[in-house]
């Protein structure tokens, strides 16, 4: 998806922004915020995947998996905080190669397809997996959520767990 991305993006770019490329001021502005998109999809990954080691986790189970639906912190906000991260992973990269075409067109495609998986995939497997717990925090809380505290609570610093983990 990155790489197609990039590739198709720069192809677009040519036909739609034909001068953009040389254009040093968008690319510095470009590069800064890729940057710090990239930054907080590693600070929201890692902090909602502590999360869950910590909360999601009844005994010791390898990185990754879950036996307990965990409702507490981000996750008491949102459903899919992680998600709300990795959807920034496409725009992050789009404006570290600076194509707009990538920034405008390709990466909403691209989390336009991740809300489809996470609709058509991942909730059922956790209606699956957790049941009617599951069917009754779905109803309780949202996919995401955009108020402040809520975003202050994703970027918040989550310590490691090592006690529930095979090492």
């Amino acid at each position: 998806m990155i790489f197609g991305g990039s590739i198709l993006g720069y192809y677009l770019d040519y036909l739609i922004f034909e001068n953009i490329h040389q254009n040093i001021i968008f690319h510095v502005v470009s590069l800064l915020i890729g940057i710090f998109l990239l930054f907080l999809v590693m600070k929201i990954s890692k902090n909602t995947g502590r999360t869950l080691a910590k909360y999601g986790r009844k005994g010791k189970f390898k990185r990754m998996q879950t036996n307990v639906l965990a409702r507490q912190g981000i996750y008491k906000y949102m459903r899919h905080p992680m998600h709300l991260g990795l959807f920034l992973f496409p725009l992050g990269i789009a404006f570290l190669v600076g194509s707009p075409s990538f920034i405008l067109i390709i990466a909403p495609i691209e989390i336009i397809s991740m809300l489809i998986m996470i609709k058509l995939v991942e909730e059922p497997e956790a209606i699956n997996k957790f049941g009617k717990e599951y069917l009754n925090y779905k109803k309780q809380v949202p996919w995401f959520c955009f108020k402040i505290k809520c975003l202050k609570k994703l970027l918040e610093n989550v310590p490691k767990n090592y006690a529930n983990t095979f090492k």
